[in-house]
């Protein structure tokens, strides 16, 4: 066996653990310091911060008395609050009955009911309020289309043009290109636009106007690649330019779209422009459910995402209120998607294959790290939401389940009782297990 053959395997890896140990350990520190903050500020003390699980590798005491540690085993993390007997928060009744009345109100289960409350509920706040920050970073970052539209770089294709950077773009293919802040005359734009080979440009370059030739602005070029998708797994990368399918001529990614759509799944033979040279590639089309507003659509995919122009606009700084409602929105859409999803996936409306486990997360956190670092905070402010949410459900041993038992003692007057508890967290971690154990089981047996 050539060693060094496995060498870009290993490397493939480390650099997939590695995006993965980054992503979970960002969210999970997001998330046990709102416990831990949150229950500070209501006046409930930490004994422990801990990142990891098991043997301690490195720690320190403040000067609060809380013990911050990284453990050996890095897949996850936890609080553990004065009075508490172990990570998962059961009650230390030794330790709580040698309490005076202002030590017991410093423990998790001496303080008031608002408090443990504000405290439970502060981890997926946390992680919720970190996914706005990245998202609305993100907005920041690329901005916004600059009106007069000006050319910014120009990608590589293997389509003959005029333009230059620095072009203002006044007419495609007979249309007035349009503010892009305005979005009904932007969407009248792109659908007027022909199905053409080539197009005229009406460009300002050096105060003078220019007719001048050029592809169509819509052509077949990667964007970005879906991880764990028949693109992902072909190879194909962003900025590669798909030029034909099964040897008809593919001009631009509608009709790519339309082609992948009509294979009903048969093996594509791709031939692919990258840097210069063609490449030839077999790709097997993937049936995928999509959201849509009336719930979700199968259609066939291999995993990429691309359209708008062949070069790069210039941009111009986004306003922050604009920003963070972008933030917003797409903080709110993860969480309907990702709930949506489930429901439908419970219902059986679509495939069980949609849920993930830790091995299909580790590899999508390796493939977005591969794509930029743009693509891989934005999959953290994905995962962060998606995180959020899920330890909302009312579940015992997860946050939601311990607000469950805070409601019913809010409504009753006292907490469930100790035996309760007890079956109750027991089937909780059954659950848990259980659903990690089925996800674990797609990683492996779905396509």
């Amino acid at each position: 066996m050539d060693v060094f053959s496995l060498v870009p395997a290993f490397g493939g890896l480390i650099v997939t653990l590695s995006a993965f140990f980054v992503a979970l350990s960002v969210i999970v520190a997001v998330h046990e310091y709102g416990h831990y903050i949150v229950g500070r500020w209501s006046g409930i003390e930490a004994d422990v911060f801990s990142l990891g699980f098991g043997p301690v590798i490195l720690s320190r005491l403040d000067r609060r008395g809380t013990r911050w540690q990284f453990a050996l085993i890095p897949f996850g993390g936890y609080v553990k609050f004065k009075g508490d007997k172990d990570a998962a928060s059961g009650a230390d009744s030794n330790s709580l009955s040698r309490l005076d009345q202002k030590q017991l109100r410093q423990t998790m289960h001496g303080a008031p009911l608002w408090a443990r409350t504000a405290t439970v509920a502060a981890g997926p706040v946390f992680n919720f309020a970190l996914s706005l920050i990245l998202f609305s970073a993100i907005a920041l970052w690329q901005g916004q289309v600059r009106s007069p539209l000006t050319i910014g770089s120009l990608y590589e294709i293997p389509y003959a043009h005029q333009m230059k950077v620095g072009d203002i773009v006044l007419a495609i293919d007979g249309q007035t290109v349009p503010d892009f802040a305005d979005v009904t005359a932007l969407s009248s734009f792109w659908s007027n636009l022909s199905d053409a080979e080539t197009y005229e440009f009406i460009i300002r370059r050096n105060q003078q106007e220019l007719a001048v030739p050029g592809p169509n602005v819509n052509i077949a070029r990667v964007s970005a690649v879906v991880p764990r998708s028949a693109a992902a797994q072909a190879d194909l990368r962003s900025g590669d330019v798909i030029t034909r399918i099964d040897g008809a001529s593919i001009l631009t990614f509608d009709s790519l779209k339309q082609a992948v759509e009509g294979s009903a799944g048969e093996t594509l033979a791709v031939e692919v422009w990258r840097a210069g040279a063609t490449r030839q590639l077999s790709l097997t089309p993937r049936r995928v459910d999509e959201q849509t507003d009336e719930g979700f659509s199968a259609q066939w995919r291999i995993g990429v995402m691309g359209g708008g122009f062949f070069f790069e606009p210039q941009t111009s700084t986004l306003p922050f209120a604009s920003a963070l409602k972008s933030g917003a929105d797409a903080t709110w859409r993860v969480m309907k998607g990702s709930l949506s999803g489930f429901y439908h996936v419970v219902t059986g409306a679509i495939s069980s294959c949609n849920l993930s486990g830790p091995i299909g997360i580790a590899e999508t956190s390796g493939q977005m790290a591969r794509q930029g670092g743009d693509s891989f905070i934005w999959f953290i402010a994905v995962l962060s939401a998606a995180v959020g949410l899920i330890n909302l459900f009312p579940v015992p041993v997860l946050d939601g389940g311990h607000l469950v038992f805070f409601a019913f003692e809010a409504v009753i007057g006292r907490p469930p009782s100790a035996y309760a508890l007890n079956i109750l967290m027991t089937i909780g971690l059954a659950l848990v297990l259980g659903f990690m154990v089925f996800a674990l089981g797609n990683d492996l047996l779905c396509p």
